[in-house]
């Protein structure tokens, strides 16, 4: 196994706990439409999916509905105010980034949320100038699940593909990494709804606290990392 010394993180449900703000955004939006808020039991497994899947839930329009583009748009414009209320990075993470720094590793972010948000975030949560890389939405032409930022995230890193581990809470997280000809390790603790299968996703492991992914690395060992 080639020996990894980059972890690439997705942001929303693998990095960040981000889904209260966003709920609180989609509630917001939908009382301004004069709808009912939603609970956040069932906001919370869309907020990986961006603002087209949460306009998709909350007002049941696709991405080709004329009313959707205004909708996601004013949504955008609400979570501008609402970065990091109730945001916090997940428990776990820190001692995590903490022990890679300490074996000499490095760790970034490749997400697929726009520039807009993702820099404003990171900075408030005090993390922007630890990662070696933050690679947003619109950072190269292609996003996830498209190998482009993966690529060049490593190349930021300092690091070949086949030496980063990406760690992700959907399933284009983990074809995004494949597709760059990295590790992949799907985060069982992020936003996964009752019809996705992460068994099904073809990761190299998966994790049910941050802390798995160290264990994953140190042993190599596929299948359940669980970090216990």
């Amino acid at each position: 196994m080639t020996a990894i010394r980059t972890v690439l993180f997705d942001l929303d449900g693998t990095f960040a706990d981000t889904a209260r703000d966003l709920a609180r955004c989609l509630n917001l939006l939908l009382r301004e439409e004069g709808r009912e808020a939603l609970p956040f039991a069932d906001i919370r497994p869309q907020v990986s999916h961006g603002a087209t899947a949460l306009v998709h839930l909350g007002f049941g329009v696709d991405a080709n509905h004329p009313d959707h583009e205004p909708l996601r748009q004013r949504l955008l414009t609400l979570y501008d105010s609402n970065l990091a209320v109730d945001t916090v990075i997940f428990d776990g993470i820190e001692s995590l980034l903490q022990d890679l720094t300490k074996r000499g590793m490095n760790w970034g972010i490749v997400t697929n949320k726009p520039s807009r948000f993702t820099d404003p975030l990171m900075r408030a949560l005090g993390y922007a100038d630890r990662a070696c890389c933050i690679v947003s939405a619109d950072t190269t032409a292609n996003k996830k699940p498209h190998p482009e930022p993966m690529l060049y995230a490593a190349a930021k890193a300092g690091s070949r593909p086949e030496q980063c581990v990406y760690v992700g809470d959907a399933q284009r997280d983990i074809e995004a990494g494949r597709n760059a000809g990295m590790a992949t390790l799907g985060a069982l603790f992020g936003y996964l709804g009752q019809e996705d299968d992460p068994v099904a996703w073809g990761a190299d492991g998966l994790i049910e606290k941050p802390a798995g992914v160290l264990t994953w690395i140190e042993t190599g060992q596929t299948g359940l990392a669980p970090g216990l």
